[in-house]
C-alpha cells in the first residue's frame, strides 16, 4: 500500500462537525442533499440583488464549490502549475493558508480543464479532497499540512475519465469513500486517519439482459465519458443511506446506479436506466422513503427504484418508473415535500422542471410556459431555491408545485467566458458563488 503519511502520530479526532449550525462542510451541504440549515434569510431580493459582503480573485481555475466550516472557507483550484487547496477567512475572504498537492493534472478535454471540480469535505480537524487525476488527500484544517495522499490510479487501477475525477469524498464514521472506477475497485473505503484500504467493492458482470434490477445489462456501456472495466468512474459523488437495518453506499457510475454494503463493500444491487450510454453521469442520487432516484442527460433521463430486502439479506431494486422528463446534466436536484426540482437538459440547454417524486408526473416545466428559462444548479435554504444558471445569473425561486415563482434575480459581475458550473452555497447568512478565479460572498441575511 503506497500511502504517504506526513505525520508521525495519529490522534483520535473530535466529533465531526464545524461548530456553527448553518455551516456547509461538504458537497451539497451537511446531508449531501443540497439543503442548507440556514434560516432568517431574505425572502425577496432587491432589484440589484443582495449586497456583496466580499470577493476574492486570483483564486485559481476550477469548478469546485466552497466548503464552509468553523469560520473558514475551503476551496480547490489550479494555481499556475500546481493543484492547490485553499483556506480563507469566512469573515472577509483573506487567505489563511494555501497547500499545494502536486502538479496540476493536464486534462485533454477542453471543458473543465481549468481546475478541480471537487468540494472539500471537512471532518473536525481534518479535510479531504480529490484532484482531477485521482489524487485523494487528507489535510489538517488548522494549517493545510498534508497528512496522507494516495493515487486512485496507482493503488486501485482506476482510469481517469475523459473529464477527470470530479467527485467529492464522503466521510462516514472512520471511512473515506471514493470511486476509483477500477475493474476490481469500483468503490473503495479508506481509513480516514491513515489512508489505508479497508475494502474494495467490485461491480460483477451480468449475463446479457440481466442486471439484478430492471433496466437491462450494463455490459458494453462504457461510453467515452467514463472508462474502465466493471462500470468505470463517472462524475457523481457517493451518498450513504440506511435501509432495513443496513448501511449502504449508493453511487452513479459510468454505466449504472449501484448500492454496496458499508461494512465490507459487498455488491447489493444495480439499476442501469439512469446512466446514459456516453458515460457522462454527474448527478448525486437521492434517497427517500426506501426509494432511490437518479438522473442523467444525453437521452437517458431518470428512474426511481424501490428497495426491498429478502429474508436471506438479498437487496433488490424494483423500478417504480422511468422518465425522460428529468434529464439532469450536472446541476443537481432538490427533493422537498414530495416534489423534485431540477434542470432538465444537456448540452442543448434546458429549463427547470418540477416532478412528483413518487409518480414521476410533471408538475410544471419552464419549456412549456412563457417567460425566462435556463439550465443551472440548485441549492435550498430557508424554504427557497437558489438557482445559478450556466450564464451566471442567480435566481431566488419559490419551490411551488403549481407554477414557477421567482423572488428575485441578479447578474453576477465580472463574468468569465466559461459556463458557471460551480453550485451555489448558502451558509451562515451568506451566499457563495464561484466563477473560476473569483469567489463572491453575498449577504442574504434578513435585516
Amino acid at each position: 500500500m503506497k500511502v504517504r503519511v506526513t505525520v508521525t502520530a495519529i490522534v483520535v479526532m473530535v466529533v465531526t462537525g464545524s461548530g456553527l449550525a448553518a455551516d456547509w462542510p461538504q458537497w451539497q451541504g451537511p446531508d449531501r442533499d443540497g439543503k442548507s440549515a440556514d434560516t432568517g434569510l431574505l425572502k425577496q431580493w432587491p432589484r440589484e440583488g443582495p449586497p456583496l459582503a466580499w470577493k476574492i480573485d486570483k483564486l485559481g481555475g476550477g469548478d469546485g464549490g466552497p466548503a464552509i466550516a468553523a469560520g473558514r472557507v475551503f476551496v480547490m483550484s489550479n494555481r499556475g502549475q500546481e493543484e492547490v487547496v485553499w483556506a480563507l477567512s469566512e469573515k472577509d475572504g483573506s487567505e489563511i493558508w494555501a497547500s499545494p498537492l502536486g502538479p496540476a493534472f493536464q486534462q485533454r478535454a477542453s471543458q473543465g480543464k481549468e481546475g478541480p471540480g471537487c468540494t472539500p469535505t471537512v471532518d473536525g480537524e481534518r479535510l479531504y479532497v480529490e484532484g482531477l487525476g485521482g489524487n485523494v488527500a487528507c489535510l489538517q484544517v488548522k494549517d493545510g499540512k498534508i497528512i496522507w495522499q494516495i493515487s486512485m490510479t496507482e493503488e486501485f487501477g482506476g482510469r481517469v475519465p475523459m473529464w477527470s475525477y470530479r467527485e467529492s469524498p464522503l466521510i462516514d464514521g472512520d471511512k473515506v469513500i471514493v470511486t476509483p472506477g477500477g475493474a476490481d475497485a469500483i468503490l473503495v473505503a479508506l481509513n480516514k486517519l491513515t489512508g489505508e484500504t479497508i475494502w474494495k467493492a467490485k461491480l460483477p458482470d451480468s449475463p446479457a439482459g440481466e442486471s439484478g434490477a430492471p433496466g437491462g445489462s450494463g455490459r458494453g456501456r462504457r461510453g467515452f465519458g467514463g472508462f474502465g472495466g466493471g462500470g468505470g468512474a463517472a462524475y457523481a459523488s457517493v451518498i450513504a443511506i440506511d435501509f432495513e437495518g443496513q448501511r449502504q453506499y449508493v453511487q452513479l457510475t459510468a454505466s449504472t446506479l449501484i448500492g454496496v454494503a458499508a461494512s465490507d463493500g459487498k455488491f447489493l444491487w444495480r439499476y442501469d436506466k439512469p446512466a446514459n450510454r456516453m458515460g457522462i453521469n454527474c448527478t448525486t442520487p437521492i434517497f427517500h422513503d426506501g426509494m432511490v432516484f437518479a438522473s442523467s442527460a444525453y437521452g437517458a433521463g431518470a428512474g426511481l427504484v424501490k428497495l426491498s430486502k429478502d429474508a436471506d439479506g438479498t437487496v433488490k431494486a424494483e423500478e417504480v418508473y422511468a422518465t425522460t422528463d428529468m434529464q439532469n446534466h450536472h446541476g443537481g436536484m432538490i427533493l422537498l415535500d414530495g416534489c423534485l426540482y431540477g434542470a432538465s437538459g444537456g448540452n442543448e440547454g434546458g429549463a427547470l422542471v418540477c416532478l412528483d417524486f413518487k409518480a414521476g408526473k410533471v408538475m410544471w416545466d419552464q419549456r412549456a410556459t412563457a417567460g425566462r428559462r435556463a439550465k443551472g444548479s440548485l441549492a435550498l435554504a430557508d424554504g427557497l431555491l437558489y438557482c445559478r444558471m450556466e450564464d451566471g445569473t442567480m435566481c431566488l425561486v419559490e419551490p411551488n408545485p403549481k407554477e414557477y415563482v421567482e423572488h428575485g434575480r441578479f447578474e453576477q459581475p465580472e463574468r468569465s467566458r466559461l459556463p458557471a458550473w460551480a453550485h451555489p452555497v448558502i451558509a451562515n447568512g451568506k451566499l457563495y458563488i464561484r466563477d473560476q478565479d473569483v469567489l463572491f460572498c453575498y449577504d442574504v441575511k434578513a435585516k
